[in-house]
């Protein structure tokens, strides 16, 4: 080929990469007009529609200009050696990218959730699961898929054939293209700076936010570490900042082992007594504070819970440490962190530990777990079996007498919360002579596609609550859109209150401490900021207490094994490990908003991007301000932002050990408080 040759080869290419380029820009916005269209429609829109669709059109051009110069180059390689068959391929390309746009679209408006690399913390087995019970691939799904790839596929077929790209264009965009690409400054100009959370996933392009994390999830170290944390913190072990709890960390070769705190917060709430209590913890699946109990900022859709938090301690600025259920039972059973992918994910690795259940099991108690749906999902089976679980009841051990939930093209996640609690309520019996009982029970009809026997009466009831609760009728529309969702809350609050009243009636009712918490928050109901994911409430509730309280203060699932420990302890001759490695110090319990806790997050399996610390929240490399009720505002504070990042990075230096097989405990430690030894 002569220079010449290879020059016209050139300059074709850039002409036609333009034009298949310029299609795909422009189906783009098209497709963001009917996203936020279809978002109106299905949910609201928390601000104009105009306003949000620039923003969109701005991060999508955005998002164009910087991936298409990688495009470009095989392009014009192989352009240069067959034309043909790079057009073809080119376009195929294009075709297996909208529909993957449309699909991450399509996930979004059903979940209200940006698909991430939390794709790829799952297994095939539980993504199935999922995607089935939130509704799999609709009819309407393909439907749309269609009317918009039909159109698609005609544009790259005729307007090549018909146009070309003027030649300043066909020269300017891969050079474009590449400054976006090699300085980062397409992150900067397309971050989106909305109000409120929801309107800025609304906004966000979904392939770039799921291709950006896929590529952080295969391509770079999630747990990277501040080479300055260290140095920063006043070296290994001194995560203390003034005001805060802090922890004495006792062998690098144990990297969360400490000496326990001795704080026994609980007792000065209860009646002594000498027979030790039995202990149920209720997980109600998606139990956000936006709309449970009082002063809740999206309205109280739980009334009966609400009147039993007047009769109990009571969390009100509680967080989970997880933004989905995988993280819960490592947290409330054994304060742990979060390895890798969460720490069920380790599977048969995981190290052995002194959780809640395991001492309690050493000191005569029955352990039990109820779950509605199938206990092997998130690998909760094998974490529950290796701290020496008596019985796990799920959906497979429910006799045929018992309702499944409504099928969802064909998938449920098995039974609903009422059935759980009566089968529970028969199965446990209330004879005062044998062991002492821990039993946990996390439940799944607040979960999506929010289906439950009785829709009609609790979208009635739904209604009425909006009545109740004082909506106008601009309000209830918006409300509208998520009838499906608080309808199922208002039903779970209903199944709670029947799962207390019939336990009231119970011999054992006397001697049971009750604690009550959300996993998450619903993400289906839009958040209005980052924390919101993590905002839950806890109640500890029993006819134990002496008094009740309400409190401000900030503490999260870490701390309740430590508190419960301490309080059996101190009340009932526990023998408790000296030293352990709980994430958690304790729960707080100050009345007054406060936080003393260090507390990292982990929203999917994936993403460990969020950790507070006093009364700051720090979300990958934005900085906020927590308020009194938990709400949160963005501040310029680079100072308090290294305070945060270098205890944040101190925990992940830690943790990475955890992935690298590192033990919690010693096995002499271990052996000594553990009913298997």
């Amino acid at each position: 080929m002569t220079l010449s040759t290879l020059k016209s080869s050139l300059f074709k290419a850039l002409q036609s990469f333009s034009i298949y380029a310029l299609i795909a820009l422009f189906f783009l916005w098209v497709i963001s007009a009917l996203e936020l269209f279809i978002y109106k429609e299905s949910h609201y829109l928390p601000i104009g529609y105009f306003s949000l669709l620039k923003s969109s059109l701005l991060i999508d051009t955005v998002f164009w200009v910087q991936w298409v110069f990688i495009p470009f180059i095989i392009f014009t390689v192989i352009f240069i050696l067959h034309q043909k068959i790079a057009k073809i391929l080119l376009g195929s390309i294009l075709v297996l990218l909208f529909i993957i746009h449309l699909s991450l679209i399509n996930y979004y408006n059903t979940s209200l959730v940006l698909l991430g690399a939390d794709l790829f913390g799952y297994s095939i087995k539980d993504i199935k699961q999922t995607v089935g019970a939130s509704g799999g691939v609709s009819f309407m799904s393909v439907i749309s898929l269609l009317i918009v790839l039909i159109p698609f596929l005609l544009a790259l077929y005729f307007i090549p054939k018909k146009w070309k790209a003027p030649n300043v264009l066909a020269f300017a965009l891969p050079v474009v293209s590449f400054l976006f690409y090699s300085t980062g400054i397409a992150s900067v100009i397309a971050k989106p700076q909305l109000s409120t959370e929801f309107a800025n996933n609304m906004i966000i392009n979904k392939s770039e936010h799921f291709y950006s994390e896929a590529a952080n999830y295969f391509f770079s170290d999630g747990y990277e570490v501040d080479i300055y944390a260290e140095d920063y913190l006043g070296g290994p072990g001194a995560e203390q900042l003034a005001g805060l709890k802090t922890v004495d960390f006792l062998d690098n070769a144990y990297p969360f082992l400490h000496t326990r705190s001795q704080d026994d917060v609980l007792s000065p709430f209860f009646k002594p007594k000498l027979k030790r209590p039995n202990i149920v913890i209720i997980v109600v699946e998606g139990l956000g504070r936006a709309f449970t109990n009082e002063d809740a900022y999206l309205g109280n859709f739980t009334p009966y819970l609400d009147s039993l938090s007047q009769k109990s301690l009571y969390w009100k600025n509680f967080l989970s440490n997880g933004g989905r259920t995988f993280a819960v039972l490592p947290s409330i059973i054994g304060s742990l962190p979060f390895a890798e992918n969460g720490f069920l994910a380790l599977g048969d690795k995981m190290p052995n530990e002194n959780s809640l259940m395991s001492v309690l099991k050493n000191h005569g108690y029955e352990a039990n777990f109820y779950y509605g749906g199938d206990a092997s999902f998130d690998e909760m089976k094998g974490y529950l079996k290796k701290n020496g679980i008596d019985h796990i009841f799920d959906e497979g051990t429910f006799p045929r007498t018992y309702n499944k939930l409504p099928a969802n093209n064909n998938f449920t996640w098995g039974y609903g919360d009422e059935e759980l609690y009566r089968f529970y309520l028969h199965s446990q019996k209330e004879d005062t002579l044998t062991k002492p009982k821990f039993n946990i029970l996390l439940t799944v009809a607040t979960h999506s596609p929010f289906l439950v026997h009785n829709n009609e009466y609790y979208k009635k009831k739904f209604e009425q609550r909006m009545e109740d609760l004082g909506f106008n009728n601009e309000k209830k529309k918006e409300y509208a859109g998520y009838a499906k969702q608080y309808a199922t809350l208002l039903y779970a609050d209903d199944a709670i209150k029947f799962f207390m009243e019939a336990y009231k009636k119970r011999e054992d009712y006397k001697n049971t401490i009750f604690l009550i918490t959300g996993d998450h928050r619903i993400p289906e109901i839009p958040m209005s900021t980052k924390i919101d994911r993590y905002h839950v409430p806890l109640l500890i509730y029993s006819p134990m207490l002496t008094r009740r309280a309400e409190i401000a203060s900030v503490s999260s699932h870490f701390d309740i094994a430590p508190s419960l420990l301490n309080y059996l302890g101190n009340n009932h001759k526990f023998q408790i490990p000296e030293q352990v490695s709980f994430m958690g110090n304790g729960l707080d319990t100050v009345r007054k908003f406060r936080n003393v806790q260090q507390i990292p997050l982990m929203q999917t399996k994936t993403d460990l991007v969020d950790f507070v610390m006093g009364d700051y929240h720090l979300n990958g490399n934005t900085l906020y301000k927590l308020n009194e009720n938990m709400g949160e505002v963005l501040v310029d504070n680079p100072e308090k932002k290294r305070e945060l990042q270098a205890a944040f990075e101190a925990f992940k230096r830690r943790n990475r050990q955890i992935i690298e097989g590192a033990p919690l405990v010693p096995d002499s430690i271990y052996k000594k408080h553990n009913a298997n030894y």
